[in-house]
């Protein structure tokens, strides 16, 4: 490429791995949104203010179904097409997003949480623990914690069989690493798709009702089915891989967090009331989702003074948004004690991410039992050796050894 336009920022500074590209605070400071060529060498409009990348989320001008950005240089697919099962409800508009997204909403609120997940999430939490304490004092936090706890909670919720853990979890970590040749990350999507319709067919064949695969089938049955196959196939995919992916992301990165500032870590063990504020705080301040996410315009329109044509792809860099000055003081700074309103995390709007509290219970769980059973557990190796994940669609550790 020989044009002028400003490439995407997608490289982190190995010396500070919690903070976004450097070159977002600048490109912040010069104009709010402005024209960009991406990844994959598409060209499109880039927000990196709070303000702007929130309209975007909120813009019902502005539709759901997108193509990639974050892919390798040259693959470029049209809207939805490389996607290997029909539209599930994220990529959808409304009406039809809201009416998709209702027969999921009961098995998310903050309530259902509580009184059905809470307890499990405590057990398998407290048992994981033990099983550290019995172990090596030194240990991989990743393979011991971060991957194990999210894989049993989405299991869990949807009725999958946590032994079948080693295969959904692979399938996924290929077709989310836009590092890997477009045949291995579809022959991840493509693993899913089978592991989900056997397992649907499985269902079908014993009666089982356990979890919400059970649940959609029933919806998908009928003269008065509200879900073809592909739906339902669609959206137990994305429950799997998203379920576990990104939690497992954060629960990682927000230990390695906490090891690095002393302070803050001890205050959270000395005041573990404080764990609500924590965990927001994390969320704004790592915001895991490396390349943003993006929207189609239906319609021309105007986004500050930026004339956007139709047809035009804008992407909320939601980590760059999330350390804007404009909305929140000393963004760079890790604060539990930050007195926030919102933040973009887990995006905005109608298409805000479903699974939030479930996130958000895991790690309110996790962080303070973990810093309560082990006070003294520390980097087993400096902050600059913690191997990242600088390919995922969501950042986050590959592995991190701590000692207790």
């Amino acid at each position: 490429m020989t044009d002028d336009l400003v490439r995407q920022p997608v490289t982190r500074d190995p010396h500070r791995p919690l903070d976004p590209p450097a070159e977002y605070t600048q490109l912040r400071e010069d104009q709010p949104i402005l024209k960009v060529r991406f990844p994959n060498g598409t060209t499109g409009w880039l927000a990196t203010r709070f303000e702007e990348a929130s309209q975007i989320f909120s813009d019902p001008r502005l539709s759901a179904r997108r193509p990639r950005h974050d892919t390798p240089e040259g693959e470029v697919d049209e809207a939805g097409e490389s996607a290997p099962f029909d539209p599930v409800f994220v990529m959808m508009d409304e009406p039809d997003h809201s009416a998709y997204r209702r027969l999921l909403t009961a098995r998310f609120t903050p309530k259902a949480v509580q009184n059905k997940l809470q307890p499990y999430i405590d057990r398998i939490v407290d048992e994981h623990l033990d099983a550290i304490a019995a172990g090596p004092e030194t240990f991989d936090f990743v393979e011991a914690m971060a991957l194990p706890i999210p894989c049993l909670v989405i299991c869990e919720l949807l009725g999958v069989p946590y032994e079948d853990r080693d295969g959904f979890h692979h399938a996924t970590m290929s077709m989310m690493d836009v590092a890997k040749p477009r045949e291995e990350r579809d022959a991840g999507a493509h693993w899913l798709i089978d592991y989900i319709t056997k397992l649907v067919a499985e269902k079908r064949r014993t009666g089982a009702t356990d979890g919400i695969l059970a649940e959609l089938i029933s919806k998908a049955e009928g003269d008065d089915a509200i879900l073809t196959e592909n739906q339902l196939i669609g959206i137990g995919v994305l429950l799997l891989f998203a379920g576990h992916d990104t939690t497992a992301a954060m629960m990682g990165l927000s230990t390695l967090t906490l090891l690095t500032h002393d302070e803050q870590r001890a205050d959270l063990i000395q005041h573990p009331e404080k764990i609500g504020s924590a965990v927001e705080e994390l969320m704004r301040y790592l915001t895991i989702v490396q390349f943003g996410l993006g929207r189609v315009a239906k319609e021309d329109l105007e986004i500050a003074g930026a004339q956007i044509k139709k047809g035009d792809l804008v992407v909320a860099a939601m980590n760059a948004a999330n350390r804007d000055p404009r909305a929140f003081q000393d963004p760079d700074a890790f604060d539990i004690d930050r007195k926030m309103t919102r933040h973009i995390a887990f995006g905005s709007g109608v298409h805000q991410c479903l699974g939030q509290n479930v996130a958000r219970a895991e790690l309110k769980t996790v962080l303070p039992k973990l810093f309560q059973r082990f006070p003294n557990l520390r980097l087993a190796s400096p902050l600059e050796e913690v191997p990242m994940d600088f390919t995922g669609t969501n950042y986050g550790v590959r592995s991190l050894m701590v000692t207790r």
